[in-house]
Formats: structure tokens, sequence, C-alpha cells
């Protein structure tokens, strides 16, 4: 979990005035994790929100209480909450009028000066390029978000949009959309997300950075093993094709014929996602949003256990 400067700045451009309420600490059972956040913000009508810290009668009084609440409030789920989770929970509650003083990189703050251990934890997060937010006494340190994870969909058709939609809140992935005319795309493009328009898609591959992620949903199988064969020529980071292991097959010996050896074809998934789920759109697209997020969340592992 990161702090989302992006989601921030957007929310006070629209509101003015923004309280970001995060899990700053847990113990025992919780609804959820360090660094778990939601923006708070006044209406006509009462009180706009986005993001979740849990949902439930922690996350209704959080948020009714987002411009008046302390600093820092621990929580008791079960006595103060009246909620089945036996643990509890430290908020950290800020107002923000304006996102200039959250740096791009961490965000450490708190009352008075910056304690040793935090100081260290920043150097050490710099030095590793690991960080998780952690509450140090009074003072905070959050990771910043940044969209690092190049993302291209190939494909603006049912499952494409059902994809995008689903991936697009998450600040990590800076999506590239690629269709063959713009009229393909839906009218609402999702915030973050960059359309792309081509008459012929696959020439569109050499600008993708080689350490992309690629998902292929295309209209056409023979533009869909025109990508494959582009991006096993121009290099990936993870390439996902949709379709049947039949399909797959077809694919495979294709590519073969195109020059590709048995070791390369083998670096692209087919299918994506987890088929058993079905073929609506929308169970694609969790099970695709699913598999993507799980690869983050192995990556991370690793660096952590290599730092």
């Amino acid at each position: 979990m990161s702090f989302d400067r992006k989601a921030l700045a957007s929310a006070i451009e629209q509101h003015s005035t923004v309280a970001r309420v995060v899990v700053a600490e847990v113990q025992g059972s919780a609804p959820r994790e360090v660094g778990a956040s939601m923006l708070v913000w006044q209406t006509e009508s009462g009180l706009g929100q986005s993001g979740t810290i849990g949902g439930g009668t922690l996350e209704f009084e959080a948020a009714k209480a987002a411009f008046t609440a302390p600093r820092l409030q621990r929580l008791p789920l079960g006595p103060a909450m009246g909620q089945c989770c036996g643990g509890a929970v430290t908020l950290l509650t800020e107002v923000f009028e304006t996102a200039d003083m959250v740096p791009e990189d961490l965000f450490a703050r708190g009352p008075g000066d910056m304690p040793f251990a935090v100081k260290k934890a920043l150097a050490d997060a710099r030095a590793k390029g690991v960080v998780a937010p952690k509450l140090y006494g009074d003072w905070m340190v959050e990771p910043i978000t940044r969209a690092s994870r190049p993302l291209w969909v190939w494909g603006a058709g049912h499952v494409g949009r059902a994809i995008v939609g689903t991936l697009a809140p998450l600040p990590e992935f800076d999506i590239t959309w690629v269709d063959t005319s713009a009229d393909r795309f839906p009218e609402i493009i999702p915030e973050g997300v960059t359309p792309l328009s081509a008459a012929h898609p696959e020439d569109a591959v050499k600008y993708a950075p080689t350490d992309a992620e690629h998902l292929i949903l295309t209209f056409s199988h023979t533009l869909d093993l025109e990508l494959c064969h582009r991006l096993l020529d121009h290099g990936f980071s993870f390439a996902g094709l949709i379709g049947s292991r039949t399909k797959w097959a077809r694919f495979r010996s294709r590519l073969t014929a195109l020059g590709h050896t048995n070791t390369d074809i083998s670096r692209i998934t087919c299918p994506i996602g987890a088929p058993e789920l079905g073929k609506h759109p929308q169970a694609i697209a969790i099970g695709v949003s699913a598999q993507l997020i799980s690869r983050d969340i192995h990556t991370l592992q690793e660096q952590e256990r290599i730092a």
C-alpha cells in the first residue's frame, strides 16, 4: 500500500479541502491492512468518499468524523465499534488543501523533530528501494504511489473495456489502450489511461517500453498473432493472450514457423486470467486483474527477500 498523491491532488482540485484517513497501525484482526486509506470531502448533501479502510462501522464513523477527529486515534474494533474483528486499529486523519507538501517518493510527517528511527527507515528505504507504510510513534512514513508498471492493452472490445475499467483505478498501472480507430473506444476514458488509435496497431509495438506488460484482446486472430510475433522480437515483461488452449496451440505452431524458439514462445501466457470463472467480460477482467496483481506481489516479495 502507498500514498496516492495523484488521487489526492485530483480530489482537492474538485473539492478544495479533502480529508485523508489511513490505517496507520493494526493489532490483531482488522478489516484492512496498514496503508489502506480513503479520501473524504464535504458536499452540499453530506460527504463524498473514495477508497476504503474496510467498510462497516469503522469506515462510517471515520468518514463522519474526518474533519473533526484527532490526528491519531486508536480504536478497539469490538468494544468501540461493535465489529466482529477482535483487534484494534490506529487511524491517522489529515486534512489537505493542497498536495504540494507531499513529496514524490516517501512521505514522512509528524510532530516535532524527526526521530532517529524515521531517519533510519528513510535512509534504508532509499538505499534498498523497498518500504512499507509504518507508524513510528507519532510519525507516519508512507511510500508515494508511482505509475511504475506500463501496461499496454490491445483491443477496446467488451473484454478490453472490462479489464481497463477494473485496472485503471490502481495507481501503479500506466495504461496505454490501443485499437484501430477512435470510435472503438468508449466515450469516457478512465483517468490515467492513454488511448491510442492506429490503423495498424502492430506498428505501435515499437513504441512500448521493453519492460511493459501486454494484454492482447483484439477482434482479430490475425492481428493477435502479429502482435505476439512483434512483441517476441521487441521484448516485454509479461504478455498475455486471450483465447483457448486450442487457439494457443495453433499460435505456437505459427510462431515457430515465423522463427521463434519454444523458450521464447513460452514467455507468452495463454489462456489468461482464471478460465474457471467463466467467459463473461467482467469475469475475465477479474481473473486477469488478479493475475497481474499477483505478479506484483511476487515481485515485491522477491525484492524484500533480496533486500
